[in-house]
């Protein structure tokens, strides 16, 4: 599965991760996803979608209608 949020878009960054010594490695952080069942009222069902935390707590603020302007 890819480690993309499934309603704001969110995805790995990359960079270097830097040593006092200045030596790069890279490195990457992945966004912080959790599968969560939704209620679609129009279709009358749950759907499991792996969204961030960000859109969780951005669901709970505005609701399903936030989803459909994303």
């Amino acid at each position: 599965m890819s480690k993309v949020c499934q309603i704001t878009g969110k995805k790995a960054l990359t960079g270097n991760n830097v040593s006092h010594a200045n030596n790069r490695t890279k490195m990457k952080q992945l966004p912080n996803l959790q599968k969560k069942r939704i209620w679609i009222e129009d279709e009358k069902r749950f759907v499991k979608m792996r969204i961030s935390t960000e859109a969780i707590k951005t669901l709970d603020k505005k609701g399903i209608k936030a989803i459909k302007k994303i």
